[in-house]
């Protein structure tokens, strides 16, 4: 029996030997971490703080999105401190969307804070060749994960963790039609006509349409430019009626013009930009139609039967 109880002493030995280590470790970390406070105090070295004060995207279009993200560090130290790296990440829903290292990204001044802008570009056609769920004209939401790389006397190189979440969306140009065009003053020489326009929005927020430019081609031949004249608003995934004064000239179309009077229709090709406000910023979306098909509705119509265009 005395022989067995030996090794449970040893081992409870070994155990009382290993708490008396570890909390001596403990004391001398404890007892670091106090100098290190204390010299921090004497000779007024402290950590620099960050923060993400804002997200700005300066421009939007079908292509990508350009991303400023601003970020506040201040240093209390009397002594400028370097800013080495910037890494950052932007994910959704965990995955990764972009991601990238800005190094040597300058220095913040002594007793000073500094506002440095990160600028990241999401480019549109890399996220939706990775991710085949990520539809165009959605709204998707983002992460955006910053670290900061600080070289401090004293602390040595610190890393300064940031995060900052939001929504982002994937635009979708919108489609046009040019359903009829309405004679106001008719002229071989010269005609004033309306184009009545259909706009669909394919995205799943507003767009405010307050500029629009094209031009319009009937019959391979182009009718001009066309200008907006006033503002109007298309639902997410609706649709909008919008009427564009037009002035040309009815000779240069021969036998088409006959045409589109008799209400046979005749081709024509729209291209152009509309100017949009979204709940993300302004936006500048491409416009176009090939290949359509109009018809030319007189004066004496106002909107009624198909009927009545026969000259």
């Amino acid at each position: 029996m005395a022989s067995s109880d030996k090794p449970e002493t040893t081992e409870r030995e070994v155990k009382d030997d290993k708490e008396d280590k570890g909390g001596f470790i403990e004391k001398v970390k404890d007892f670091i971490h106090d100098i290190g406070e204390k010299i921090e105090e004497a000779i007024g070295f402290g950590k620099p703080t960050a923060d993400v004060t804002g997200i700005h995207i300066p421009c939007i279009n079908l292509e990508k999105a350009d991303i400023v993200v601003d970020v506040l560090i201040k240093n209390p130290n009397p002594v400028p401190i370097p800013l080495v790296d910037i890494n950052y990440l932007i994910e959704s829903d965990g995955r990764k969307l972009v991601s990238g290292l800005i190094p040597d990204a300058g220095t913040i001044h002594a007793h000073g804070q500094e506002t440095v802008k990160i600028p990241v570009a999401l480019i549109y056609d890399d996220i939706k060749s990775t991710y085949d769920d990520i539809k165009p004209g959605s709204i998707i939401p983002y992460r955006i994960k910053v670290d900061l790389i600080v070289d401090v006397p004293v602390f040595g190189r610190l890393t300064l963790p940031l995060e900052k979440t939001g929504e982002i969306p994937i635009p979708y140009k919108p489609d046009i039609d040019l359903e009829k065009i309405h004679f106001e003053r008719f002229s071989w020489e010269e005609t004033t006509a309306v184009l009545h326009l259909k706009l669909e929005n394919m995205n799943d927020f507003d767009l405010g349409l307050n500029a629009l430019d094209y031009e319009v081609w009937l019959s391979d031949v182009s009718i001009g430019a066309a200008e907006l004249q006033k503002s109007t608003k298309i639902e997410k995934n609706g649709i909008s009626y919008i009427d564009i004064p037009i002035s040309f000239r009815p000779k240069d179309f021969g036998s088409a013009l006959w045409d589109m009077i008799r209400g046979k229709g005749t081709g024509y090709s729209m291209k152009g930009h509309i100017n949009v406000d979204t709940p993300f910023g302004a936006m500048k979306l491409p416009i176009s139609k090939e290949g359509g098909t109009t018809r030319l509705m007189k004066n004496k119509e106002d909107g009624g039967d198909d009927d009545d265009d026969d000259e």
